[in-house]
């Protein structure tokens, strides 16, 4: 069987000159709740797609009443799963491959919780998940965090967890997978050391200001990361569009910290 579609969406997500990728994801209202930034969720995809991130991830609803006039301009990840405030630990499905297909999108992506009671069930979906999409040509993107129950919460940005997580999504054969950011280049770098296939840090919000957050996506490029997916702290900014390219200038064009906050503020 040709695996000639999903070679040429993946080329779509990442087909710049180091195959790196930003991701907005704009996802968050099942699993956190309606948050600032994205009650007019249109207002706000028109925001970020200003700014041309290489895709925003959302859910299927979102996307049939809000991304049709931005078709082609960004790639588009459908997200097939969710926590939610009720359930932080466990991610349920709620959209199948074929779905997004039907939507046209670039790639699917799949919330996984591993180090908790119900990884089992995790990993089963994560298999069926993975073979769905290799079935429909579709890439897939694991969103895969150590944050279980069984692992103590100060330890669950480790390397040995967050490297155990990225291994197990590609040891599934996800193409694309996003974790927990490690907090140091030397780290990271263990991370990527351990995982054969392209990783993107989360952006998580711990990030006080615009230089932290540009010196964090700088820190997962000398890691050896592909790029970012990050969604609270850029469409949670005042310039969301020129924040973007700024990420886009170190993560597509290795540029510094210093030249990105000349982008940033131009």
């Amino acid at each position: 069987m040709s695996d000639l579609g999903r070679q040429v969406r993946l080329k779509r997500l990442m087909s710049h000159r180091f195959n790196r990728l930003l991701d907005v994801t704009a996802d968050h209202a099942i699993a956190r709740g309606v948050l600032p930034g994205l009650e007019d969720i249109a207002g706000a995809i028109d925001r970020l797609v200003k700014g041309r991130p290489d895709a925003i991830t959302m859910h299927k609803g979102i996307a049939e009443s809000c991304f049709g006039p931005y078709a082609g301009k960004v790639a588009l990840i459908i997200k097939c799963s969710s926590f939610s405030p009720f359930h932080p630990a466990y991610d349920t499905m709620i959209t199948r491959v074929e779905e997004a297909v039907r939507l046209g999108a670039d790639a699917v992506s799949l919330g996984v919780i591993v180090g908790d009671a119900r990884q089992p069930e995790a990993l089963t979906n994560l298999g069926v998940f993975v073979r769905e999409a290799r079935l429909l040509g579709m890439p897939t993107v694991a969103h895969i965090y150590p944050r279980g129950s069984l692992i103590p919460e100060g330890e669950r940005a480790s390397v040995e967890h967050v490297r155990y997580a990225a291994r197990v999504a590609a040891e599934v054969g996800i193409d694309i997978i996003k974790t927990t950011y490690t907090g140091s280049v030397e780290s990271f770098a263990k991370v990527i050391e351990a995982c054969p296939a392209p990783v993107v840090a989360a952006g998580g919000v711990e990030a006080q200001d615009a230089r932290t957050f540009l010196q964090k996506a700088r820190d997962v490029i000398d890691a050896g990361g592909a790029g970012l997916a990050c969604g609270r702290f850029v469409w949670g900014y005042p310039d969301a569009p020129r924040l973007i390219q700024a990420l886009k200038h170190i993560i597509h064009q290795d540029g510094s910290v210093a030249s990105a906050l000349e982008v940033l503020e131009s």
